[in-house]
């Protein structure tokens, strides 16, 4: 772990920033993915609480699919989008267009279609306008970031050119907003290293004109660059921020932006070196982004260890004094509470000796650090023990789980951070097995927090990968990539894999190797760095009474209300839940038509109730069934 305090960023244009804060003013609004800058998702709205949560019944949906009658326009959506509602209007991406609803019914206020592909399928941002220019909703489509009325669902055409702003490299989430600044991360390749970079960009929500670019991966001259040995850093794609948002400390110009590792994904002996700002957390000025500190959290990483989501920001009291920490989790499958003014470690990071790698070339950090506390999510090591057995599920998902551990040459592991095995040309299949595996962990769900209790709430997945790294062709993209008897990186989870007739795979039949949990929900108490409390999330109805309980895999992430209630969908049984904030005891579940792979929201109609919704269209690829019968819809609840 290195903590610096240095300059790395190249600013642009540097307007005068003005207008209003983007935070959550009103009670009654979800205005932005996280509801608030310092993405709490932490709703004060208290009508639904834990004394009448049982009651909640379904208000009205909206069908997702598209009715568009142009050419080419899609149908389906599998949108992981998180609806935001500002004054009683929900803005809302879905199949083909972007839409307004009136908030308390569903009914259309008005729509816009794009003449072309959808909108990202992650959300829609709100800029509340000012004296020139009128209220915006704001979306990608790929490279495109286009600015709409927000009044009449119309093309703006002050923003950019007619509307619309290049940004080069395409970003499917909605962009971060804070006062006048757009904050946009970066879709690039993660496996060839060659590419276009990562870099985090920001943009004027008025004009359009991007303001300043921070290099994710270092230039000459700039900080970190002597983490890339011989020059690697060249053209090196990767490191970006994928995730769906960032977080801005309000009081202090901080932008918090986390990084995913460097191209390839899983073998570094081209870029030896800790590849900073590879999966690091760093803050930045708002307003330059000149960087102020960074926290790298893992070295040199050849998991596919990414930081999708974006880190959590609330004060609590340790040891008698108010301390402003940030909740940064990961697919790594730790916690790291930093003090989100320095950077520093509130409870310790331990470097610690982890396994080194046999494959040629490959020079892995002697060396990864480990937080002190909070202890780990969920699995971090495995043993042959740990293999599923017919009296945790079923003979025939046992029998599988066996003949994958024969076939791939064995499932070793050495503890966390254990790398993938060394398969030489010609050699017979050799495994090991990695925990968490490259989906998490915490993945791009993120975390809610309560600042309130002081706890930070987060949903895992217990998915493990298992294979090795092979030689390749000379021909291909990079000199080593990993694989397994069950095909490509995608494909190599530690899991009894099923494909329906037409070869498609069948995520959530697909059940993990190891005994069960498979996913869990945690609440980590901030002040202590203790677990407040854990259980499993998500029950497979395959399994008789008795067994059902193994907790599913799944995307998405929690939200908390003043109400004393965490409502999550998340898990890939089809649920949507609320649970008790300070117990962890469910309160109420509804099954829904399609998996809620998003993060919920709730907020107060003009009718004066409170209402909650979740997408459910079957997002996150790759852990659920495939499904073409065209009824994805967001879902909206209330008490009757």
């Amino acid at each position: 772990m290195k903590i610096c305090c240095s300059l790395a960023a190249v600013a642009l244009t540097m307007p005068c920033l003005f207008g209003q804060a983007g935070g959550a003013k009103s009670g009654a609004d979800w205005p932005m993915y996280n509801r608030d800058p310092a993405g709490t998702r932490y709703s004060p709205l208290t009508q639904i609480n834990t004394r009448n949560v049982g009651k909640l019944k379904q208000a009205w949906a909206y069908a997702l699919k598209s009715d568009s009658t142009r050419p080419g326009a899609p149908r389906a959506s599998g949108s992981e989008a998180t609806p935001i509602v500002v004054n009683g209007v929900m803005y809302f991406p879905a199949a083909g267009r972007v839409v307004a609803l009136d908030a308390a019914s569903g009914k259309e206020l008005w729509r816009y279609e794009l003449p072309q592909g959808s909108p990202g399928n992650r959300g829609v941002t709100y800029w509340p306008g000012d004296q020139n220019n009128p209220p915006r909703v704001i979306f990608t489509s790929g490279h495109m970031m286009t600015g709409l009325n927000a009044n009449t669902g119309k093309v703006d055409p002050g923003f950019g050119k007619e509307g619309q702003v290049d940004i080069v490299i395409g970003y499917t989430a909605p962009p971060t907003v804070y006062k006048n600044m757009l904050f946009v991360g970066a879709n690039v390749p993660e496996i060839n290293g060659p590419g276009l970079p990562g870099d985090t960009r920001a943009y004027d929500a008025r004009t359009g004109a991007k303001v300043w670019e921070f290099h994710s991966v270092p230039r000459a001259g700039e900080p970190g660059n002597d983490t890339w040995e011989t020059d690697s850093w060249k053209d090196r794609t990767g490191v970006n921020n994928w995730g769906f948002q960032m977080t801005v400390d309000a009081e202090r110009d901080t932008l918090y932006t986390t990084f995913g590792s460097p191209a390839s994904d899983f073998y570094g002996g081209d870029r030896k070196g800790n590849d900073l700002y590879g999966n690091s957390v760093v803050a930045l000025d708002v307003n330059t982004g000149k960087m102020k500190w960074y926290f790298q959290a893992v070295h040199h990483d050849v998991w596919d260890f990414d930081l999708p989501p974006a880190p959590g920001l609330i004060d609590v009291t340790i040891n008698g004094k108010k301390t402003p920490i940030l909740a940064q989790t990961g697919k790594v499958g730790y916690m790291y509470i930093l003090n989100r003014v320095t950077g520093e470690p509130v409870f310790g990071v331990k470097e610690t000796p982890v396994p080194q790698s046999q494959v040629p070339g490959e020079q892995l950090s002697p060396t990864q650090g480990i937080p002190v506390k909070p202890p780990p999510f969920g699995r971090m090591s495995f043993k042959i023990e740990d293999l599923v057995t017919a009296d945790d599920t079923t003979a025939e998902h046992a029998a599988a789980c066996r003949d994958l551990v024969e076939k791939s040459g064995g499932a070793h592991n050495e503890g966390p951070f254990t790398p993938y095995a060394w398969r030489a040309p010609g050699a017979p299949p050799v495994s090991n097995v990695i925990f968490p595996g490259p989906i998490g962990g915490v993945n791009w769900g993120g975390t809610a927090s309560d600042p309130k209790l002081g706890y930070v709430y987060a949903f895992t997945n217990e998915y493990g990968s298992i294979g090795w790294i092979q030689k390749e062709p000379d021909t291909s993209k990079v000199p080593y990539q990993q694989a397994s008897i069950l095909g490509n990186p995608f494909n190599s989870k530690f899991w009894a894999l099923k494909k329906d007739a037409n070869g498609l795979t069948l995520g959530a039949q697909s059940w993990p190797c190891q005994k069960p949990p498979w996913g869990r929900l945690t609440a980590v108490n901030a002040a202590t760095g203790d677990f407040a409390w854990q259980i499993r999330l998500g029950v497979t109805d395959e399994l008789p009474e008795g067994k059902k309980n193994t907790g599913r895999i799944g995307f998405g992430g929690p939200i908390v209300t003043a109400g004393g209630l965490v409502f999550i969908g998340a898990t890939n049984d089809k649920r949507f839940r609320a649970i008790d904030s300070k117990t962890g005891k469910e309160l109420w579940e509804t099954k829904l038509d399609y998996n809620a792979i998003a993060v919920p929201m709730t907020f107060q109609g003009k009718d004066g109730k409170q209402y909650v919704a979740i997408t459910a269209a079957n997002g996150g690829a790759g852990v659920t069934d495939p499904d073409r019968r065209g009824g994805e819809s967001l879902v909206v609840f209330a008490l009757p």
